[in-house]
């Protein structure tokens, strides 16, 4: 058995590398957003034409991203959504809801001080893992069986 895993949330730390090279050796095929900020903010008025307003230019984005964003989310199996400290990430608590929805595995990645906040996502999520590091045993577990040793 091997597993798709989607990886959302934000793009400011290396926790999507920490997940990939931890996973080495599993069935496991990973995908993601564009984590290019500059980029995933401007691919909209860059293809389809610049905005004079802001809004406009990020709907844009925001639409042009979401053609990938539904498309990784929609074929994978488990979704892995993290939630840094320094932003607050409205699009990955839309991705983890929009997971749920379509009754994806879902994992949130989160520090302890974003419990409450989290609370209704946290509930909707199979695990809340602390570190990349837990969500590669989870991986490792859901795969082999095997706890980490």
């Amino acid at each position: 058995m091997g597993l798709n895993v989607y990886l959302s949330g934000e793009i400011h730390t290396d926790w999507r590398d920490r997940i990939i090279d931890g996973a080495q050796g599993l069935d496991v095929t990973f995908s993601g957003p564009v984590t290019d900020h500059a980029a995933s903010d401007d691919c909209g008025a860059v293809i389809l034409g610049e905005e004079p307003s802001k809004f406009w230019h990020d709907r844009k984005g925001a639409m042009v991203n979401a053609i990938r964003t539904r498309k990784g989310i929609a074929d994978c199996d488990v979704v892995v959504v993290r939630f840094g400290e320094k932003y607050k990430q409205w699009n990955a608590a839309f991705d983890a809801g929009y997971a749920a929805a379509l009754g994806k595995s879902l994992i949130i990645l989160q520090q302890p001080d974003h419990d409450h906040a989290l609370k209704e996502v946290d509930a909707a999520a199979l695990a809340v893992a602390r570190d990349p590091s837990e969500v590669v045993e989870i991986l490792r577990y859901v795969l082999t069986g095997t706890l980490p040793g």
